[in-house]
């Protein structure tokens, strides 16, 4: 269904897991567009759970009652890939042509994420990265050591941090953070790109357990301890420790970027970014896109369709992702005010250094696996061997 100029208007409930105060920030610039167009009302539907744990049930369990929310958050890449061969989404193919999606969106594999029989289901709304580490450089500066350039002089680091009271690192407890850490950011930044893809897209299980691989869980043995000094849940509950001095260090996504932005800290003065961990400057395709379930009234369609708009419009994919900490996905935006990270993941992006997300490569029950093996190895004294073999055997069953 095309836009028209005669539009009633209508309200429309959005679920998504922005609940951190980076995230909140952020995804109020969406809401604020929507409001100000003077036709829709945005009806906020956060729940909590990263990456969707408790959203994306609440959604399909809407949907399947008959209650369809009016949008809904997912990752980039295979998580609503059912639910799309099922025809629960709007067809966003019509609007995506007409506004010349294709001509702005850059890489234009966010696009084919979105896209199932040649037609396009969602709206990809930013670029989100795993592989970084963030480092507070006053924690450092307390602990007498400079601050590391890369994985090896953080880890060398860690006595003279605890020496100093300091916590090594911060990590979360929920399963897509360890899940995250190993398999996304060790495991590209560590062994690279190459033997990434050929574990994650090509599905060579045998490599996975063999001895280049081995690496990546011999590192995340070495991280777990180093993350043993402080207990929290979530992620961004890591970060403020990170931003507070209690810990120096966290291993997670650019999200993260919008949680020191709240705190009024500045990138390369109060905190360091080091993508690839310092050791392998890559990019994972990663990010958020929204979906917009089928709804039997015109109005909430045509707000629908008024939102997936917006939400890739100029100003907005501007004012979103600065306070968000991701990049946009237009190649078309004047990000001059973008601080050191951004500027960094921006270069990165621009020498095509970049790999597909780990959800555009695995289906949602592979993933679920994988976390669910990570959460085991994280809290408990599994060896790195013995967690090797496990994940080399859920990759072989993988599809």
């Amino acid at each position: 269904m095309a836009l028209t100029t005669t539009v009633n208007a209508a309200d429309l409930e959005v679920v998504h897991w922005w609940t951190s105060g980076g995230e909140a920030a952020a995804v109020a610039e969406f809401a604020k567009a929507l409001d100000a167009s003077g036709k829709h009302k945005w009806i906020d539907g956060a729940i909590a759970g990263g990456g969707g744990t408790n959203a994306i049930p609440a959604v399909v369990s809407r949907m399947l009652g008959g209650d369809p929310v009016g949008a809904a958050q997912f990752n980039h890449g295979r998580q609503a890939e059912e639910l799309v061969a099922e025809g629960l989404f709007l067809d966003l193919t019509d609007l995506a042509k007409k506004e010349g999606w294709r001509d702005f969106v850059y890489p234009s594999s966010l696009l084919d994420a979105c896209t199932l029989d040649g037609r396009l289901y969602c709206v990809p709304v930013n670029i989100h990265s795993w592989q970084w580490i963030w480092l507070n450089n006053g924690a450092f500066a307390k602990a007498g050591v400079d601050v590391p350039s890369n994985w090896g002089e953080f880890v060398a680091s860690a006595d003279a941090l605890r020496s100093a009271g300091i916590a090594p690192m911060a990590t979360g407890s929920q399963a897509w953070q360890s899940s995250g850490l190993v398999t996304n950011v060790l495991a590209v930044s560590l062994v690279g790109s190459e033997a990434w893809a050929r574990v994650n897209v090509d599905k060579d299980a045998e490599f996975a357990a063999g001895p280049e691989y081995a690496a990546v869980f011999e590192a995340a043995e070495v991280a777990r301890d180093l993350s043993a000094d402080i207990e929290v849940t979530d992620w961004n509950l890591a970060t403020a420790a990170v931003i507070t001095g209690q810990a120096a260090a966290q291993i997670m996504g650019d999200w993260a970027q919008g949680e020191f932005a709240v705190a009024n800290a500045t990138a390369g003065e109060d905190y360091t970014c080091l993508p690839g961990l310092g050791e392998n400057k890559v990019l994972q395709l990663g990010g958020d896109a929204f979906y917009f379930p089928k709804n039997k009234d015109e109005d909430v369609e045509l707000a629908q369709l008024e939102l997936a708009s917006l939400m890739i419009s100029k100003q907005v994919q501007v004012d979103f992702n600065l306070k968000k900490g991701s990049l946009p996905v237009r190649g078309d935006v004047d990000l001059s005010s973008a601080n050191d990270c951004m500027r960094q993941g921006l270069a990165i992006l621009a020498d095509g250094n970049v790999l597909p997300g780990g959800d555009m490569a695995l289906t949602r029950d592979t993933v679920e696996s994988i976390n669910d093996l990570m959460v085991q190895f994280w809290n408990s004294d599994m060896s790195a061997a013995e967690v090797q073999k496990k994940y080399a055997a859920l990759i072989a069953s993988a599809d």
